[in-house]
């Protein structure tokens, strides 16, 4: 338990980010926000694949139907790979040509839920979005420097959602209609332990959050204590996600930018945490 391997010692993401795991390929993909790229991991014979992308890439999912949606810069986008053909679906913030998609995912009910930022992270116009299987999107909540998450309570009652800035992460109540209310301080991390960063849950309904700036990944309990941490050799840990037939492979990406060269900062790494996740759930539009 806690036990951690590098992926690959060729890998070295910029900023990876929007870790998924793919039942379907039995792989891994995620992005790397500023090359830009999508990454691919077969777990079948570890294989790594990476397309370059035209423009940043904050998250992708798959969607039920075949293919992917993805975060991109201008907007959400369906795209598939060999060849890459993408099919822009909408821009929600025009207005803000200096914002880009950073960090999202689908939940139970095939509804996508992500948050976008100021590029230059100066200015507090990042908003968490929700994105209907009908391609219709909505402002859930606004105010962000840096959103990260989501993640979703193994109960569905709960969804987590972060500022990164802040070092704080948000709890909201999940309304009968699938909408957010009551959001209220969750767990705030302390300036020792970095920036709370992308986040999932384990069958055990725990969250799992990266710490960036924190060289780490935790386990805080439903009720927000801390349960554990497993420390990574790398300074800025990014996203998380459980992988494999049993859920009970875990996969960690980070981020080397702004930092000087080195052998795991911006790897691509394993983890073996001794508990399963939950499945992969799909954008149905």
């Amino acid at each position: 338990m806690g036990e951690w391997r590098k992926v690959d010692r060729d890998i070295s993401d910029a900023l990876g980010e929007g870790t998924l795991w793919s039942a379907r390929e039995n792989a891994v993909y995620w992005t790397d926000i500023l090359a830009p790229a999508l990454n691919r991991l077969s777990l079948d014979d570890g294989a790594i694949q990476r397309w370059a992308m035209p423009e940043p890439i904050g998250w992708v999912a798959e969607r039920a139907g075949g293919g992917f949606i993805g975060g991109f810069q201008s907007g959400f986008a369906r795209f598939s790979l060999d060849p890459l053909v993408i099919d822009p679906m909408g821009d929600p913030e025009p207005h803000l040509p200096g914002s880009r998609m950073n960090d999202g995912k689908a939940d139970a009910s095939g509804a996508i839920w992500c948050g976008t930022m100021d590029m230059a992270e100066e200015q507090d116009v990042g908003a968490l979005y929700w994105l209907d299987p009908d391609g219709r999107w909505a402002v859930m909540d606004g105010g962000y420097r840096v959103p990260n998450g989501p993640a979703f309570s193994a109960c569905g009652h709960w969804l987590y959602h972060s500022d990164t800035a802040r070092r704080q992460i948000y709890r909201f109540a999940r309304t009968a209609e699938g909408g957010l209310a009551d959001r209220r301080p969750f767990i705030r991390l302390a300036e020792e332990d970095g920036y709370p960063d992308g986040m999932t849950v384990d069958a055990d309904g725990h969250l799992w959050v990266a710490h960036w700036g924190g060289g780490r990944i935790s386990r805080f309990t439903p009720g927000g204590k801390l349960d554990r941490s497993i420390a990574l050799p790398a300074r800025q840990v990014t996203n998380i996600c459980f992988a494999g037939d049993e859920l009970d492979r875990m996969f960690v990406s980070s981020a080397a930018t702004g930092l000087p060269e080195s052998d795991y900062d911006g790897a691509f790494f394993e983890v073996f945490p001794g508990v399963r996740g939950l499945p992969t759930n799909l954008y149905t539009g």
